[in-house]
């Protein structure tokens, strides 16, 4: 599925479009699909603290950053480098409005009201991030997001008013209600997983929707679909705040997982990861994809320094392994792991293939010889 827009490609029509399509779920049909979902509701039985928060729980939190990239550069064509900021701003306005260890910013506000002003706010700023960006094509809507995320980080970085300036907030209360500590690690796996899941079920859903199907046919050709009555910058837009509402849903895991928020979190290069080492290393041609690239990407961080140490090498140069582990998925599959699985998987069958084509031509020359 490629990014760029090929007027080669043939576009439904507008009926087609707009109906919904008919194919089913592959995922749910896959006994690996369930195998992966029952290891994970039992995790908490099989998996300490450490890895329950800071590998499983971070993952799927990552993965949803990369989700809302992969939704708008698989389904709309649309390199978004601000989903992160996104995130981020989310993140901010939920200890901007909640409960914080700094109580001359933070307005004291209870959760379950700081928590949707956050996802409407940080939705809005998205979506007219997006408005911004759809005006551009290519790598220019690449550097308009990118100066979206650069301008927030630097504002932040310097604003004390608001954000509390390089220090960031800290100790942002995270909710407690039925007597329950939900940031407690087993309660707080599961709020993530269920926000993952739907998520990427939203997602799947979404791509096989009218609304997803025309996305798709602006992205392949946009002149066509415009000529079938289409708008397609409204299609673009929209794209951008669905887009924007799961990176935000992200950025509240992530504030209550490390219960502060500070301008690092939103820097250019932390930007880049989600883009380069996340989204384009698990793939963006599926949903599944950036959880795998996430997945692999917080193992090579925990694990790459300590791995390099025992090599008898600098530990510092763990983002040297993660680099040229990123090079080596791309140069072998331009679709990350997905692809690299997928070309796996059509070699086994075309060698099965060939092997019962032998194994018949065998058998009916045996016959026509006896």
């Amino acid at each position: 599925m490629s990014l760029a827009h090929d007027a080669r490609v043939t576009v439904r029509p507008a009926a087609a479009a707009q109906r919904p399509t008919l194919r089913g779920w592959p995922e749910i049909n896959d006994p690996a699909a369930w195998i992966v979902a029952a290891i994970l509701l039992i995790m908490p039985l099989i998996a300490n603290g450490f890895f329950l928060i800071e590998i499983f729980a971070t993952t799927l939190i990552l993965g949803i950053m990369a989700l809302s990239l992969m939704f708008l550069a698989g389904y709309g064509g649309m390199v978004s480098l601000m989903q992160l900021t996104i995130a981020g701003f989310s993140a901010y306005m939920v200890a901007v409005f909640g409960v914080s260890g700094n109580a001359n910013i933070s307005l004291g506000w209870p959760w379950w009201l700081a928590v949707p002003m956050a996802l409407a706010l940080a939705t809005l700023f998205g979506t007219l991030g997006g408005a911004l960006a759809v005006r551009t094509e290519g790598i220019y809507t690449i550097m308009i997001t990118l100066a979206i995320g650069a301008a927030f980080y630097y504002f932040t970085n310097q604003n004390w008013a608001i954000f509390n300036g390089h220090t960031g907030i800290n100790t942002v209360a995270t909710p407690h209600f039925w007597g329950v500590n939900w940031r407690a690690d087993i309660p707080f796996y599961y709020i993530v997983l269920a926000v993952a899941a739907l998520c990427y079920f939203a997602v799947e859903y979404i791509s096989r929707a009218p609304f997803g199907l025309a996305l798709q046919g602006v992205r392949d050709n946009p002149r066509r679909m415009a000529a079938l009555g289409f708008n397609v910058n409204a299609h673009r837009v929209a794209a951008y705040a669905f887009a924007s509402l799961v990176a935000a849903l992200a950025g509240v895991l992530q504030v209550w997982n490390y219960r502060q928020i500070s301008p690092g979190s939103v820097s250019v290069g932390a930007c880049i990861d989600i883009l380069i080492i996340i989204a384009v290393v698990g793939g963006i041609t599926r949903p599944i994809g950036p959880f795998i690239g996430a997945l692999i990407f917080v193992l090579l961080r925990t694990f790459a320094l300590d791995f390099l140490v025992k090599l008898g090498l600098d530990g510092n140069r763990f983002r040297l392994l993660i680099g040229l582990g990123f090079l080596a998925i791309v140069f072998w599959s331009s679709d990350g792991v997905i692809g690299l699985w997928q070309s796996w998987r059509q070699r086994q069958r075309s060698g099965a293939a060939r092997s019962s084509e032998r194994h018949g031509r065998g058998s009916g020359q045996g016959s026509g010889h006896g």
